[in-house]
């Protein structure tokens, strides 16, 4: 979802820079533009980022004796960390 957000960010940015040719007295629309271009660009990295770095997986391997029938039980658990929620 981040990469998809500078995506539209960059887009927006892009409109306003170069597309839109309205004069207005209180904001420069070229300059707002050039502003969000770049903080897409920004956002776009950073979940590349996060995106590329993966997910971190922990398995956890324990080996005890059942007295019952004097075999050994192997549990295994995982646990996966999604990156976006850290």
């Amino acid at each position: 979802m981040t990469m998809g957000t500078g995506v539209v960010l960059f887009v927006i940015g892009a409109i306003l820079a170069f597309a839109v040719k309205i004069q207005t007295s209180f904001i420069s629309l070229s300059t707002a533009g050039a502003i969000l271009m770049v903080a897409g660009a920004v956002v776009f990295v950073i979940g590349l980022a996060l995106a590329l770095r993966g997910r971190r997986t922990v398995t956890t391997a324990r080996t005890t004796a059942d007295p019952m029938s004097a075999q050994g039980v192997t549990e295994r658990s995982t646990r996966t960390t999604d990156p976006n929620q850290l």
